[in-house]
């Protein structure tokens, strides 16, 4: 399991974990893996808290800080962010507000106390998430920054690669690895249509080798479907340099996942996910509940672009977080299919120890079967 990618960045297994927990990364780094915290949802300074906690805490292992500069979006070019704000705002519909705040109170989800009001744009277009990038280069031990929909910027891949860091992006068809690859970037993440999150519409099994084949010899990391270390070995079999996962860390005991979220997970199965705008505008795997089937019904506002979805949305993701015990019905779960194969929460350590038996346990199995010269 020693690869190219894995070597280049000191880590004794090519696992990486996507989370936007801080204690998630420096249990996976300090495991061996590569910790990689999610910077959406964070402004620049609440991202510097972030990094200089896990600085403080991952010893002298790496991590990694994953940003969202959509390829394409609403406002795009603009990068006053004030400016972008307020022309964002105004090309909202009323009835999208109300909508949401009508699901909301229909649900009894308690609004915030007086005077506190979510953060509406924060880490969703390159003016919000250029900052985050300047934040992330001045820590040392950060050596990886992935961008979650497209690719990045010439001069923020620039920004990255001149501080000698590695800079990559997840994709969802060949054809997204190969403007990856032209664009420079050092590896490339594909994700299957049954991950967690944003993603395309081909599944894993068919979209990694694809694009291994199609972006040779520039490193991949396989996405979407990954919960053992079988599904792990899969990956590998096929050309994958490391595993990107997610989903898998949103019940480890680490997680700041409020309990009633947590068990919103344990309890689901495959079936239970959706991809949906309902959220943030573009097709997102989460769980199916009330709200996406109120935004996906036929008498109900379609969802907006991003990022002006999720300037919708913003208030309903801060409230049912803050009362998750009142809101499952119409929480933001994001998550993957793979959702059925989490049943337990464990510690960070225990999980990936488990994945690397089952990676040895099918590599032995599969050796069992070739024929004895």
């Amino acid at each position: 399991m020693h690869t190219e990618l894995a070597a280049r960045l000191g880590i004794e297994f090519p696992i990486f974990a996507f989370t936007h927990c801080r204690d998630v990364v420096t249990a996976v780094s300090n495991a061996g893996g590569l910790g990689v915290l999610g910077a959406v949802g964070f402004s620049a300074e609440q991202l510097e808290t972030e990094l200089q906690w896990i600085d403080e805490h991952v010893g002298d292992h790496p991590y990694g800080v994953d940003i969202v500069i959509p390829g394409k979006y609403e406002g795009m070019g603009e990068t006053d962010v004030e400016k972008l704000e307020a022309m964002l705002a105004a090309q909202i519909p009323q009835q999208h507000r109300d909508f949401a705040a009508k699901l909301l109170s229909e649900h009894g989800v308690p609004e915030l106390p007086p005077g506190e009001k979510a953060q509406e744009l924060l880490g969703w277009t390159e003016a919000t998430a250029g900052p985050q990038v300047q934040s992330a280069l001045k820590h040392e031990k950060v050596k990886v920054l992935a961008n979650a929909l497209g690719t990045p910027p010439p001069d923020v891949v620039k920004s990255i690669q001149d501080t000698g860091r590695l800079v990559g992006a997840l994709c969802g068809s060949a054809k997204q690895a190969l403007s990856h690859q032209e664009a420079g970037l050092d590896f490339i993440i594909a994700q299957g249509y049954e991950g967690g999150g944003h993603t395309g519409e081909v599944g894993s099994i068919v979209l990694w080798p694809e694009v291994i084949d199609a972006v040779k010899p520039t490193p991949v990391l396989a996405a979407g479907g990954i919960g053992n270390g079988r599904q792990m070995a899969a990956a590998m079999a096929m050309g994958a340099q490391g595993v990107w996962t997610g989903s898998l860390w949103l019940t480890v005991s680490e997680a700041e996942c409020p309990p009633e979220q947590k068990q919103s997970y344990l309890a689901a199965g495959p079936r239970d996910t959706v991809r949906s705008r309902s959220f943030t505008g573009k097709p997102c795997r989460m769980l199916r509940n009330d709200w996406t089937e109120a935004w996906a019904a036929e008498d109900t506002p379609d969802p907006l672009g991003m990022p002006l979805q999720f300037m919708v949305t913003a208030d309903a993701v801060t409230r049912v977080h803050r009362y998750a015990a009142k809101s499952q019905a119409v929480a933001f779960n994001p998550v993957g299919q793979v959702v059925g194969q989490m049943n337990e929460v464990q510690p960070v350590r225990q999980l990936i120890q488990r994945l690397l038996e089952e990676y040895l346990d099918a590599f032995e199995d599969l050796r069992a079967l070739m024929p004895k010269i």
